[in-house]
């Protein structure tokens, strides 16, 4: 078995974040502004984002794990600078001497700042929403950029689009071809018409100093049939894809397939009917399981949607508590956005794209991306034939 893994590392405004990827084949063609600066780009776009977004510019810096542009099959480095750290070096300064603390004590409703103060005995938020900080997601797509490009040896890819910004809201795309124009769209949305709303009720949020959430939609097309399983509940993959995507922070929901409505429907109405094609294999008349039966993939589209809440940092503060004093009082503003969710919709295709990777690996493997080429043409050639 190939086991891919991921560490992140670095916090919001220290001096850069990491990411170590292991368990990549070697012989990947891998280039940083080739493969992984366009997904970072995509991240820091979207109506709503805040003034970090001007100041950082996201270039990836492969730093390990790759020579002559492709891959050895040891560890990948990936380190990803703030420029930003050039306003922090104070306050983040990593040494102890010399270092005096800028105590952020009033915490923000919603956020990481009390829990975490609470889990490790700070007197001091900034420890925590430092390393809690959605700008950790950039590491998270920089190796969602690896996995994508591994998954693509093998036809997989992987895309997304925005369904929700507060109240206003469209369908689940019917197929790849709904996502088309996503990029063109400045909140990510393959209407043109409920984009112009979204980024109208962005605009109405930020005037009234308040934040937005919604929904994303996250889809892996051309996933082989019998990745996951249903042996032990850990390995069962839509629990490993939802654990993945609620990982994302602000997000607090995750539905594979059409999970919600099929909460309501009959099971006449809900399932989906299999059927035989000479030539292709075992297809299905429709896909409302979101490509995962029993917890293996099924040889459809691996669908899911993504509900984040409005972000807690407010133009307007909450009122809060000072966790040194215990005074009721404004909570801390940090500069931030005012909606997420088009940014948020790239991360999850990061992490989508990490867990169909990871579960392709454990079913293929290959210490070289040759060997995992041709045992993945086998299974597929395999699944064509009647039992």
């Amino acid at each position: 078995m190939t086991e891919l893994r991921l560490l992140t590392a670095g916090e919001s405004h220290g001096p850069q974040l990491t990411a170590v990827v292991e368990g990549v084949p070697a012989g990947l063609p891998l280039d940083a502004a080739r493969d992984i600066d366009p997904e970072l780009r995509r991240r820091q776009g979207g109506h709503g984002r805040g003034k970090r977004q001007q100041i950082e510019r996201d270039c990836a810096q492969i730093v390990g794990g790759v020579r002559g542009g492709l891959t050895l099959g040891s560890p990948l480095a990936i380190a990803l600078p703030n420029r930003d750290w050039e306003n922090w070096k104070g306050p983040m300064q990593v040494e102890e001497r010399g270092f005096h603390a800028k105590r952020v004590t009033r915490v923000r409703p919603g956020h990481a700042d009390l829990a975490g103060v609470l889990k490790y005995g700070f007197d001091d938020a900034r420890n925590v929403l430092e390393r809690a900080s959605a700008r950790e997601t950039a590491a998270r797509v920089a190796a969602g950029a690896v996995a994508k490009a591994l998954l693509a040896q093998i036809g997989v890819t992987v895309g997304s689009c925005v369904l929700r910004i507060g109240e206003v809201s469209i369908g689940v795309p019917s197929g790849g071809e709904s996502l088309r124009g996503v990029e063109e769209s400045p909140v990510r949305c393959p209407d043109p018409a409920a984009s112009e709303l979204m980024v109208a009720a962005i605009d109405a949020a930020r005037e009234d100093g308040d934040t937005l959430g919604g929904t994303a939609y996250v889809a892996a097309s051309g996933v082989p049939a019998g990745l996951g399983s249903y042996a032990q509940w850990d390995r069962r993959l839509d629990g490993r894809i939802a654990q993945a995507l609620c990982s994302i922070p602000s997000v607090k929901g995750v539905e594979v397939g059409a999970a919600v409505w099929a909460a309501g429907a009959r099971g006449s109405e809900v399932h989906d009917r299999p059927w035989y094609e000479e030539g292709a294999g075992f297809r299905h008349a429709s896909n409302r399981q979101g490509g995962l039966t029993g917890g293996v993939t099924d040889g459809e589209q691996v669908w899911a949607l993504a509900h984040f809440k409005p972000i807690s940092t407010l133009l307007k503060p909450l009122r809060s508590v000072d966790i040194s004093t215990g005074e009721e009082i404004n909570a801390h503003y940090e500069r931030s956005d005012v909606c997420v969710v088009p940014a948020g919709a790239v991360v999850a295709e990061a992490m989508l794209a990490w867990v169909v990777c990871e579960a392709a690996l454990d079913k293929f493997g290959g210490d070289s991306v040759e060997e995992f080429r041709r045992a993945a043409a086998a299974h597929a050639e395999a699944v064509r034939r009647l039992r």
